[in-house]
């Protein structure tokens, strides 16, 4: 049975991961800051007994630690870095908090430490279990926003956070390669969460529906690859 480790499974994109690889078998340790008031992963995980939920504050680098111990002897076949956060909500409110003269430098400070930090530090934690994996996949959930040369928009925390998060990921993909370690970044889409500037149009299960093709298809030549949720490279 192929195992997955899901960072931020509480809701959005998470949960649609948990709940679509759940329902394909799959052994899923489902993570989340406040599990006791995932009301939605709870159901599902009543459901699926496949489904074991982890409470993780992803900023906690001891807490990562910690889980990383729990699971020492556990092959993974992906490890999702889906968690994320833009800064304060709703973001229409508070995006000036971004902006060049009105940064905020403790949001700045939050994303940072969440879209970028955390990921590095939950595949140092778990790399060895992802060697022990079949897949051994590391994914990543990114932006296009990432993009210096796609999409401008002036949220610089969260765009800055993403960028740093592509090109850290893109260095240890080099660095894991020779471990058989399938290293990629993708950008769901515009998806209608609550991340959403606005402008969104894609439905939460459809980019899942779409993203879970790609990952499956990863391959060593495709480490250290951007893409969409249509299978687009994006520019760096």
């Amino acid at each position: 049975m192929p195992s997955i480790l899901i960072t931020g499974a509480n809701q959005g994109l998470g949960l649609e991961f948990t709940r679509q690889y759940a329902a394909d078998g799959w052994t899923v340790i489902a993570c989340c800051r406040t599990p006791e008031s995932a009301d939605s992963l709870a159901e599902l995980a009543a459901d699926h007994d496949t489904i074991s939920i982890e409470k993780l504050d992803i900023r906690d680098h001891a807490a990562i630690g910690a889980l990383g111990q729990k699971y020492t002897n556990m092959p993974l076949d992906i490890l999702l870095n889906n968690a994320g956060i833009i800064g304060p909500i709703p973001i229409a409110e508070h995006i000036e908090r971004q902006h060049f003269g009105k940064m905020d430098y403790e949001v700045w400070r939050d994303v940072i430490e969440t879209n970028t930090f955390a990921p590095v530090k939950m595949a140092e934690t778990f790399i060895d279990n992802l060697a022990a994996g079949e897949q051994k996949k590391l994914v990543n959930i990114s932006s296009q926003l990432a993009s210096i040369t796609e999409r401008i928009i002036p949220a610089i925390a969260y765009s800055s956070s993403k960028t740093a998060l592509n090109r850290t990921m893109t260095i240890i993909a080099d660095q894991l390669k020779e471990r058989g370690i399938i290293v990629a970044i993708f950008c769901p889409g515009q998806v209608k969460t609550r991340m959403d500037f606005g402008s969104a149009t894609v439905e939460i299960e459809q980019s899942i529906s779409a993203l879970r093709p790609l990952i499956a298809a990863l391959t060593l030549d495709d480490t250290g690859s951007f893409r969409d949720h249509e299978g687009r490279t994006i520019a760096w």
